[in-house]
């Protein structure tokens, strides 16, 4: 008989714990609909209710038990609902190779509001830090007034002709536009000194044994990449054009890092090297300024992007190259990355060694004849 009693009030204590695991779970889907509330593991019912009367529409913000003495950066990912999976598995690298020593905040955009599914999945997944969910404002996800849709139309399907790559979509170029002039403006985003751009999908293949932004701020770096490439020229074919004639009207100065586009110093040549932009460490205010807003709005008046399909990757590059000096820029050659379908892994077998590192360095994109990584890292190292 006593047996039976303990098993009865077992099950009615955890009958307990399970409803009051339910009806937070159906607060948390009830706000997230709604609107923004902040949530911390304990006294979430007291979040909620506080948070309740002056809800936003969005964000969502959610602190987890962050390490203190971190620098002032974020994660950011720019995602749907549907990459979750995939997006979990790219959380699960980054927190296993470096930020489980850290727990830096993460931010995640969406063009839709994120599902209940969504957030409860990343909240679950990272043990802390401050998570971010934010909606990107429907007029910085759409056409400017000024272009001529069915203009654009009409180039999608001559570039679908040409088999260039998302020839017809128009998302990638709501995307593209996006990354290059709205997201530090993001309230999620602008809070931040730096950001280290991910997409779902990518993997880090050795540990980082120190904290890269603390790094960046020690060393007074303002950009840090992995990979560069060459960008395909059908999807570019007035950009340098463009490029040259704010050069004209707007530069009273020699940039000295311009060189990594050019064959030569006269700007009659475009040799389409860029920084491949989906691996980003970077501070935030080489964009969040008069000077590179003019830049962004100057080319987005010339509709490139929706009558081509101009691309973030070559145009933050010449926007890197025009304002920044050798100095300010850092390869991050000690870090194996991998982004579909290519792959940085470092050459050093010591190094490989101690960040145990699971990737081939015979696959490395480094000296592959369609990267620019030693041109750019020559023009760094003789300044």
């Amino acid at each position: 008989m006593r047996f039976h009693l303990v098993v009865l009030a077992l099950g009615v204590v955890f009958y307990c714990l399970y409803r009051k695991h339910e009806e937070q779970a159906d607060l948390i889907a009830e706000v997230v609909e709604d609107g923004a509330f902040v949530y911390q593991p304990d006294g979430i019912l007291e979040y909620i209710e506080q948070s309740l009367p002056g809800i936003l529409a969005n964000p969502l913000v959610i602190n987890k038990n962050a390490l203190t003495n971190l620098q002032n950066a974020t994660f950011l990912v720019l995602c749907r609902n549907q990459d979750v999976y995939e997006l979990l598995e790219t959380i699960q690298s980054v927190q296993d190779r470096f930020n489980h020593r850290y727990g830096y905040d993460w931010t995640f955009l969406n063009d839709k509001p994120f599902s209940v599914d969504f957030v409860n999945t990343i909240v679950d997944y990272i043990p802390r830090g401050r998570l971010n969910f934010g909606q990107i404002p429907p007029e910085q996800w759409s056409y400017p007034d000024w272009v001529n849709q069915t203009f654009a139309a009409e180039q999608r399907e001559s570039m679908a002709n040409e088999n260039v790559l998302y020839a017809l979509s128009e998302s990638y170029r709501f995307m593209c536009r996006y990354y290059l002039g709205f997201f530090y403006r993001h309230e999620l985003v602008a809070k931040y000194q730096y950001y280290w751009r991910l997409e779902p999908g990518i993997k880090l293949y050795c540990d980082i044994n120190y904290d890269v932004f603390q790094f960046m701020k020690l060393n007074n770096k303002k950009y840090g990449f992995t990979m560069t490439i060459f960008e395909y020229s059908k999807t570019i074919p007035s950009l340098w054009f463009h490029f040259k004639q704010f050069i004209k009207e707007n530069i009273d100065y020699n940039p000295p890092l311009l060189e990594f586009v050019q064959n030569d110093d006269t700007l009659t040549s475009y040799n389409e090297c860029h920084f491949w932009s989906n691996f980003e460490i970077a501070d935030l205010s080489i964009f969040d300024n008069d000077q590179y807003n003019h830049f962004f709005n100057y080319l987005d008046q010339t509709g490139g992007f929706f009558y081509e399909r101009w691309g973030d990757a070559p145009i933050h590059s010449l926007a890197i190259l025009l304002f920044l000096t050798p100095n300010d820029l850092w390869w991050f050659g000690d870090i194996g990355y991998y982004h579909a379908p290519y792959l940085q892994c470092p050459q050093l077998a010591q190094l490989r060694l101690q960040n145990k590192c699971s990737c081939n360095p015979n696959e490395d994109f480094t000296d592959s004849f369609l990267s620019c990584t030693r041109h750019i890292l020559d023009i760094i190292n003789s300044y």
